[in-house]
This record gives C-alpha cells, structure tokens and sequence, in this order.
C-alpha cells in the first residue's frame, strides 16, 4: 500500500510539472484607468504650473507697468480686447534704452553721480552695493559662475554633496588659504533639498572637489528632487586599438 500511495504522489508531482505555463492575468480595468491618470497627471502638472506662473509674472510686470505707458503708444486703445505682455515688453525697450545711455560717456557721468548720492546713505549704500555686486556676477559674461557642477565631501569624510562652483576665492580670502596650502582655492555654493536657492558657501582648493559632467539644470533638478530624477550618464569607453600583424617586414 506505501508503495502504490508513493507512486501515486510521485505521478501527481510529474503531473503538475508536465501542465502548461498559466498565462499571466493582465492588469484590471482599475489599474489600467489609474496607470492612465496618473500618466496624465505627470503630463499635465508641469505645463499647467508652467503655464500659470508664466502668466502671473506677465499679469504682475502689466499690473505695474501699464498705467504709465501713453495711450498712443499703448495697442489696447485701438483694439476692443486686452493684450498680455504689453508692460513687459515696454519694460524689456526701457531696460535696453537705459543700457544703451549708461554705455556713453554722458550715461557713465549720470550713473556715476547717482552712486556717489547713494554712497551718502546709511542703509541703502549697503543694500545697493551688494545687490549691484551678486548682478554683476551673475549676468557677466566673461564670469564662469554656476557653470560647473561637482562632488565635495561634506558634512564628513565619506559623505558627498552636490556643489556649484561659482568663481575663484579673490582677496583677503584667497591671500590667507593660498598663504597656507598653496592650492587654486574656489568659491562653491552648496544647495540644501528640496529648495536650491538656499544653501551654504564654502572655500575649498580646487583638488578637492570632484568635477562632474552634468548641467547646472540637471543637478538643480536632482537636488529639488531629492536625487530621485537622476540625468543620464553613457560613460565613455575607450577606443582599443586592434594591431595589425604584418607578416612580412617588407609590407609595414
């Protein structure tokens, strides 16, 4: 009897092995509407987010700027509806006028002068000099600010953070690191998550830090995400070489 019950078993066993493979059930109807909305949804989030603090900034820039512009000169008088970006592209003319004037000599003299009344202030010469100070390196163009982006162990060794490397460390700041070690120092900006505007400047020697290849765009994208929208990276390969065996020394 144990020997029929074994057999018995052991043709059951043979029996499941040998069924066909049990297709795999698709997906239900709900999964499938929720995998669509939420495609959806990833669709639709930042365009409309976009699309909404676009034209806020214009409504704000008309808001502003309208009231002052002539009727004459304004298109909303002879057309019967409202058209956006009137202010700011007056704003955009005004700001290459005002630039074009302070490249003269007689712009220079006027902007000179308007410093120097600034100057005489107690408080705004202070919020002035340095507002003028982070534009001037922010929109100059022969600066290399924001342009690169690396790797520096912090807040420990074994421990890495993202940087933005913003200029080379100049005055007393470089004369006392440069007197001490001797290295190309630079200034870095360390950004916090998930908001990049905030953060902390180092000063380090240039050796020390890990230069990446990605954009300034695609590590503020993965310090604003928390490192879960990581660029991509193709490593490059080396080329190998294939040598040629020349079997007559007459041919080489």
């Amino acid at each position: 009897m144990k020997k029929n019950s074994k057999k018995k078993s052991e043709k059951n066993r043979f029996a499941e092995l040998a069924k066909p493979d049990q297709p795999v059930k698709s997906k239900g109807f709900g999964a499938r509407l929720r995998n669509y909305f939420l495609t959806g949804l990833v669709i639709a989030a930042p365009l409309s987010i976009t699309i909404y603090i676009t034209w806020s900034f214009i409504n704000i820039v008309d808001g502003w700027i309208k009231p002052w512009v002539p009727d004459t000169y304004n298109p909303e008088t002879y057309l019967p509806f409202d058209v956006p970006g009137v202010g700011l592209v007056f704003v955009l003319i005004g700001l290459t006028v005002l630039g074009a004037l302070a490249a003269n000599l007689f712009g220079r003299t006027l902007v000179d002068m308007g410093e120097r009344l600034l100057g005489r202030m107690p408080v705004v010469r202070n919020l002035y000099s340095a507002l003028k100070q982070i534009f001037e390196t922010v929109i100059s163009q022969s600066n290399t600010s924001f342009r690169e982006v690396g790797l520096i162990e912090y807040p420990r060794k074994g421990l890495y953070a993202i940087v933005f490397v913003s200029t080379d460390a100049k005055g007393e700041i470089l004369h006392r690191l440069d007197g001490k070690d001797k290295e190309d120092i630079i200034s870095v900006f360390l950004p916090t998550t998930p908001n990049p505007t905030s953060g902390f400047l180092l000063f380090l020697p240039r050796c020390d830090m890990i230069k990446l290849d990605m954009s300034v765009e695609e590590a503020a994208k993965l310090v604003i995400s928390a490192g879960l929208v990581t660029p991509d990276y193709i490593k490059d390969e080396p080329q190998i070489k294939q040598s040629v065996r020349v079997s007559n020394p007459e041919e080489a």
